[in-house]
């Protein structure tokens, strides 16, 4: 840039109001008083600086500089306001996905909040033994519900199914051979890999079979003075078919016992107890793996659980109790928050009440009678103008790994625009308040209502409608 350029442009930047002036005005007092005075500063600071920052890259006209510091009183309470809203927020989940990992899987039943309230607000005998007057064991607030419903010897709660898996791994078997079927070879969100995972655990990982068939015969070739643990792992987010072969679980329990080594399965899906269900046929249940002698058995507790996040361990009360005094347990252990809303929600097993009090049971069991009726309701509220509402036949889905490929029958609302495409659509309902989240397939929006709460078809009717009246020319700019 020459002297001749750069000089208007440094006398711009000097004619930028500077902190002072923007402080002596009363509406700065206002926002002091709601936001703290160093919150406003920075936050005019740091616009300040955009804006200087847009004038040196030439971005900036200066017939357009004016009209942006008259809206810097404007753009420093937007901001504001901005950062004081929570980051982690409530979602509408339209998209048919019953456990949305990035919506945060299974949502917790009011019940069950309910019941955290008072231990996690107050102080609460986390560690103490009130019987006893005496430091206790956190896992006595769920190891002894767990046992009674799943008739297991022992159980303990660590922060998540990865975790649960290290901690096993690490303790039955660090830097010994952990056997383990190719076809399970998995890898699961995030990109983490079973063999990532084992040796994270300290395990050195021994492969068995080939990716299609896996006999007993394999893993019993395979076993020799190195072997300290026969894993088996769910493929619960992926489908093998075809000419597939792998052992039955009861052949695998004779054979490792056997062999005196334990058999430790990963589960995946926290199913407790088989059920009927088309979309849970192929998921194993907790209860029938320890029925025929699996050793351990781990799983997470916020997907057919319906708990919260939240690696269970249950099993055989002498390889539960080593895991207990890994030093490891501590870095893995859980809050009270998670303690409670775990009781809480297997207590609702207990009581026999988890399908109808449980959102993730509730929504699996809603009539096709019973959506159909709801998207009707809701097409009827925001049908015309640019906005093309339809209703078609379509499939739910588990999601978070469970169940790959089992869709569940449902209606579906099909959104198309005469003026916008499906991203565009798409976005402006994930801007709404509070967000809607859609899937998008053959450039529609699709709808379902499964995994909508029978309260929320009013913010979704509404955001549809806002959405044909008035916010095309919106949803357009943002898309552009």
């Amino acid at each position: 840039m020459s002297g001749m350029e750069k000089e208007p442009v440094e006398r711009l930047l000097r004619n930028l109001p500077a902190v002072g002036k923007f402080l002596e005005d009363a509406q700065t007092t206002e926002l002091i008083q709601r936001f703290s005075r160093r919150e406003v500063v920075q936050t005019f600071q740091e616009l300040m600086e955009e804006l200087r920052e847009e004038i040196r890259q030439g971005r900036l006209g200066a017939d357009e500089i004016p009209k942006r510091v008259r809206n810097i009183m404007q753009a420093v309470r937007h901001r504001l306001h901005e950062r004081a809203r929570p980051s982690l927020r409530r979602v509408v989940n339209a998209t048919g996905i019953l456990l949305l990992t990035n919506a945060g899987r299974a949502p917790l039943a009011e019940p069950v909040f309910e019941a955290m309230r008072e231990p996690v607000c107050r102080y609460s005998n986390l560690e103490y033994d009130l019987t006893l007057g005496r430091r206790g064991h956190r896992d006595i607030h769920v190891e002894g519900r767990l046992r009674r419903l799943l008739g297991c010897e022992a159980a303990t709660v660590v922060n998540n199914a990865a975790a649960a898996l290290v901690l096993i791994l690490n303790t039955l078997a660090r830097n010994r051979d952990v056997l383990v079927s190719r076809g399970e070879l998995i890898e699961i969100g995030g990109s983490f890999r079973l063999p990532e995972i084992m040796q994270a655990g300290g395990a050195f990982l021994k492969e068995v079979g080939t990716t299609n068939r896996t006999r007993t015969a394999d893993f019993a070739d395979a076993v020799d003075e190195n072997t300290a643990v026969i894993l088996r792992v769910h493929p619960s987010n992926y489908r093998i078919v075809g000419f597939t072969e792998s052992p039955p679980l009861a052949e695998l329990v004779e054979m490792a016992h056997r062999r005196r080594l334990p058999l430790v399965y990963d589960v995946g899906s926290g199913l407790l107890f088989p059920d009927a269900h088309s979309a849970l046929r192929e998921e194993p249940a907790i209860s029938d793996c320890l029925a025929q002698g699996v050793d351990l058995v781990c799983s997470s507790g916020d997907k057919l659980l319906g708990g919260p996040q939240a690696g269970l361990i249950v099993g055989r009360h002498d390889l539960v109790e080593k895991i207990r005094r890994n030093p490891l347990m501590r870095a893995m252990r859980v809050d009270k928050m998670v303690y409670a809303a775990l009781d809480a929600t297997l207590l609702q097993y207990a009581a026999g009440r988890h399908r109808s009090v449980l959102p993730v049971w509730s929504m699996l069991q809603i009539s096709d009678e019973e959506i159909r009726r709801r998207v009707e309701a809701v097409q009827q509220r925001c049908s015309g103008g640019n906005l093309i509402v339809e209703i078609e036949p379509g499939y739910s889905y588990l999601g978070g790994g469970s169940a790959p490929g089992e869709g569940i029958p449902t209606w579906l609302l099909a959104l198309q625009s005469t003026r916008l495409s499906a991203r565009s659509i798409e976005e402006a309902l994930r801007r709404h308040t509070p967000p809607i989240l859609t899937r998008i397939e053959k450039e529609r929006v699709l709808l379902d209502l499964r995994t909508v709460f029978p309260d929320e078809d009013e913010i979704l009717a509404s955001g549809l409608l806002g959405l044909a009246k008035s916010g095309f020319a919106e949803a357009h700019e943002s898309s552009s």
